[in-house]
């Protein structure tokens, strides 16, 4: 005779030891759990919630200049090390972990107008409004050494920015003209320009590395190749272009920031139109940063704040300021994607955090399971109205408020110009025009 019995496996139930948390058997058929995206969304919409109360970005500020910050650098090898040069000629470094500087060396009379480290962080480059281009030791001097620079390049005309090579010993310097450098050599290995404006900045490519990219002020962003020594492509937009920063994960994706208010994200295969707008600052947009993902980039505006856009999204999904918080001319995302640093005009360097509800420190693992969870959650109902007015909210100045509503009308009013001359015009005389290809003029080859 057969006899059906119930049989347990006591692992399933048991708990190993009093402190462990009592195991349930739950059976996941949806029959039997009918109000279960109703108690999810409940979920999401609490989590969206709790997000904005613990949004709060601001860490600390680093201050120490004694005139505005006008650029910075990111250390290649330390994350807690980073440098910033002022409108009076200082460079200090400083040490993030203990949010104090370390360092500080008066490198030029006027101003520091660019910096960089060199890809071993050995040393650093800096460019002044006194004509020249010095190399510094990353290392404070032993005791009773002087404070000295190791070369001194004394130039013909004012350098508005530098650039190192990401793998050998080259760097850029870009003013009347974009100058190649051997680190060993006091005059040029060669020189290109196209046009005849001051050049504002000038980048080389992370991944390919013989790539650089220059920004001048007639409007242009023009592409070079180190290997063939001239100028590869230019693009004209209407207004002009500040700095442009490289994707370090998609080697011909760069970012462009605009006197027009505007990024624009560009492919350099095809720069007839840019791959995205990017509008939301409510002035002009002074200096931009990729995070080392490649997915994110921040912007630092005229307008006295700070926006983070992801790169296929045309707005930001962040916006960071302060009341004391003036135009912010310069901004880094760290290289381990946590922080943003920004230098602003009133002589400080402020530190956020990149995700501005991220609970810092050592989290445990049901706290991870928990976040995880909650940011599926928030995924699955991003585009439910509640929760999407509750994610996006953001508390603004009142003057940034004011020029968006601004902005908003005139947008609306030139909208609706273009509609009534198309509808009184004869078909086909007004054409269409994308909001992508308005702000290019010309691509020349």
């Amino acid at each position: 005779m057969r006899v059906k019995v119930l049989s347990r496996n006591p692992d399933d139930y048991v708990r190993e030891t009093k402190l462990d948390l009592q195991r349930v058997p739950r059976n996941y058929d949806p029959v039997l759990h009918p109000f279960e995206v109703p108690r999810e969304y409940m979920r999401a919409l609490n989590a969206t919630k709790l997000e904005r109360v613990f949004a709060k970005p601001f860490l600390s500020s680093l201050d120490g200049h004694r005139d505005g910050v006008n650029c910075m650098a990111k250390h290649p090898k330390s994350l807690s090390t980073v440098l910033s040069g002022a409108c009076d000629g200082e460079v200090k470094i400083w040490n993030l972990t203990k949010r104090q500087c370390i360092r500080t060396v008066q490198a030029h009379e006027g101003f520091v107008r660019g910096m960089c480290a060199r890809f071993c962080g050995t040393s650093f480059f800096t460019v002044g409004d006194d004509k020249t281009v010095k190399q510094w030791k990353m290392e404070s001097p032993e005791y009773g050494e002087e404070e000295e620079p190791i070369h001194t390049i004394l130039g013909k005309t004012v350098y508005t920015g530098i650039d190192h090579h990401w793998k050998e010993a080259v760097f850029a310097t870009c003013g009347h003209q974009v100058d190649i450098w051997d680190e060993q050599r006091t005059s040029p290995m060669c020189s290109m320009t196209w046009g005849f404006d001051s050049i504002s900045s000038v980048k080389f490519n992370p991944i390919e590395t013989y790539l650089l990219g220059s920004c001048a002020s007639d409007r242009n962003i023009v592409l070079y190749d180190m290997r063939k020594s001239t100028p590869l492509k230019k693009v004209i937009l209407n207004m002009r272009t500040n700095t442009i920063c490289w994707n370090p994960m998609e080697a011909f994706i760069f970012t462009a920031a605009n006197e027009d208010y505007n990024l624009y994200t560009f492919d350099m295969r095809y720069l007839e139109s840019p791959v995205m707008v990017h509008m939301d600052h409510v002035s002009a947009v002074l200096d931009v940063d990729y995070s080392p993902t490649g997915k994110e980039f921040v912007s630092a505006s005229f307008d006295k704040s700070v926006r983070i856009f992801p790169v296929d999204k045309g707005h930001s999904r962040e916006v960071y300021h302060t009341k004391r918080m003036q135009h912010v001319i310069t901004v880094k995302w760290t290289s381990d994607s946590k922080y943003i640093l920004c230098g602003s005009d009133e002589m400080n360097i402020r530190l956020w955090k990149a995700n501005a509800s991220e609970k810092l420190g050592v989290l445990a693992p049901r706290e991870k399971a928990a976040m995880n969870y909650n940011q599926k959650l928030k995924e699955k109902f991003q585009y439910h109205p509640k929760i999407r007015r509750i994610a996006q909210h953001r508390h603004l100045p009142k003057s940034i408020f004011c020029q968006i509503k601004e902005q908003r009308i005139m947008r609306e009013s030139r909208r609706r110009k273009e509609l009534n001359r198309r509808k009184h015009s004869k078909p086909g005389s007004v054409p269409f025009v994308s909001e992508k290809k308005k702000h290019i003029v010309a691509v020349v080859k």
